[in-house]
């Protein structure tokens, strides 16, 4: 229901816009801006240090606001004029579901976190700022100190991005700049480690490894569920990735290509591992895995894939004397190929709305470049969140290296997820964005959560299978 609502209310938006283009004869106005063309800022635009006010939704909870405050308030020395009134909105999605009504009255904020498929839908109503004429503009901006700064960013700030990170802005099949990464996260494979020490087991590299490994694990212990997956939808496009089989495209009438045998066949093979007892996932089991991790007594896992941010709750509670009664080793998940090594890239990015003013866009814009490129802020907010920064060189800032330093299974287990997450910066994937691309995640962590379950009962295995993906291809289709 949700959905439909949004869908609604982003066609409110478009005949709004539409009407707006008929009615109003000042070509300068935004309102004139084609619907579901991206506003495009001005040639030359700059700060004049004039008074605005710039609204900001997000979805941190009062740690981060915290954080957020303390740099809001450094900025501020910087720019007083510019006054920021930032608000958490819920979670990603109520942040996207009130953007989706807002703009129907031209009441969206300044700047929003953002998903890739967030910004495809509010694309509909060309409401977002595309960044490249900020991120290549040569203008000046006069601080309040009097001194003098580039209103785009250098050559060496955009290469101090992680490149995944700064390409998802780039991920809307038009090449053009739509968002910026704020903090990220990944999928981490976390595991007992005291049991593999224990066992001489090793840490699998590859998915074979992994099949093998999960065999031998229910021989030590035949009551346990030797993996937990947290997302069936992750496990699907990373393995996609890995592979080099088709997912999606964001090219117009060509979205949904995944019903291929590749995709079938490593369906086929993870429902044969559920159906050995080696695996199973968040849906299936009906709550997040690392309570199978963490879990002292009954059933228990020794493997978890899941969030890197999440790390904390992979670690078992710890005992009366304040030990742990298992050290957690992380590691990057399994790989297909080691040639071609694919991690999943997610974590909140920051897009910028068009407003009537222009002084708020650039505004938006200063702000939005300090979040993002600012090394002290991004050290802080990672540390603090268990997110990653984003840029490649908080690991040298003092304070952020001194927290990697401390890395750890145990008290330090956040620090431990984000230097494994550091490390494998040059294999992370992002997919094509589009009005439709969050459709396609569902249906296709539905459908290998239904071929997981059913696997065992079919009476024809790989018909059963197929039919899920034509479903599942034609439910997108007639969603989108």
């Amino acid at each position: 229901m949700k959905k439909i609502l949004t869908a609604v209310c982003l066609i409110l938006v478009i005949v709004l816009n539409c009407f707006a283009l008929a009615s109003c004869g000042d070509s300068n106005s935004t309102e004139t801006k084609d619907s579901g063309s991206a506003f495009v800022p001005d040639e030359g635009l700059t700060y004049d240090g004039s008074e605005v006010e710039i609204t900001f939704y997000h979805t941190m909870g009062a740690n981060l606001r915290t954080v957020l405050d303390k740099y809001v308030a450094k900025f501020n020395e910087m720019y007083p004029n510019i006054k920021i009134v930032h608000s958490q909105e819920g979670g990603y999605d109520d942040v996207r579901d009130k953007i989706s009504t807002e703009l129907t009255v031209g009441n969206q904020p300044n700047i929003a976190y953002c998903y890739p498929d967030h910004v495809a839908l509010y694309n509909l109503a060309g409401s977002v700022v595309t960044l490249d004429s900020f991120i290549n503009s040569k203008a000046e901006v006069t601080k309040a100190d009097g001194s003098k700064e580039v209103l785009g960013f250098t050559e060496a700030q955009i290469a101090d991005f992680i490149d995944a990170y700064y390409n998802e802005g780039k991920e809307f099949g038009d090449g053009k700049m739509y968002t910026l990464p704020l903090s990220k996260s990944t999928e981490v494979l976390y595991y007992n480690k005291t049991f593999f020490d224990a066992n001489n087991l090793s840490v699998p590299t590859t998915w074979d490894e992994l099949e093998t490994l999960c065999a031998q694990i229910l021989t030590i212990d035949p009551n346990c569920i030797p993996l937990g997956y947290d997302s069936e939808a992750n496990w699907f496009i990373t393995m996609a990735e890995q592979l080099k089989s088709d997912y999606t495209s964001a090219e117009a009438g060509n979205h949904f290509l995944f019903d291929n045998e590749t995709n079938r066949n490593f369906v086929k093979r993870f429902s044969e591992w559920h159906q050995k007892g080696y695996v199973t996932t968040q849906e299936i089991y009906g709550a997040y895995t690392s309570g199978l991790f963490v879990a002292q007594t009954g059933t228990k896992s020794y493997m978890s894939i899941g969030s890197s941010a999440g790390a904390t709750h992979q670690r078992p509670a710890a005992t009366d004397d304040g030990s742990y009664p298992f050290e957690v080793g992380i590691a990057t998940i399994p790989q297909a190929d080691a040639s071609n090594k694919k991690v999943i890239s997610q974590g909140p990015s920051l897009c910028i709305f068009n407003n009537a003013s222009q002084q708020e866009v650039v505004a938006s814009w200063l702000f939005v470049k300090y979040l993002t490129s600012f090394v002290e802020f991004q050290a802080e907010f990672g540390m603090v969140s268990g997110y990653v920064p984003v840029l490649e060189s908080v690991a040298q800032n003092p304070v952020y290296a001194e927290f990697i330093n401390t890395a750890n299974g145990g008290d330090n287990i956040a620090a431990l997820s984000a230097k494994v997450c550091l490390e494998q910066k040059d294999a992370y994937y992002t997919s094509p964005a589009f009005n439709g691309s969050s459709e396609a995640r569902d249906q296709v962590g539905a459908l290998l959560q239904f071929c997981m379950v059913e696997y065992k009962n079919a009476s024809d295995k790989d018909a059963m299978i197929k039919k899920a993906f034509e479903d599942a291809v034609a439910e997108c289709e007639y969603m989108s």
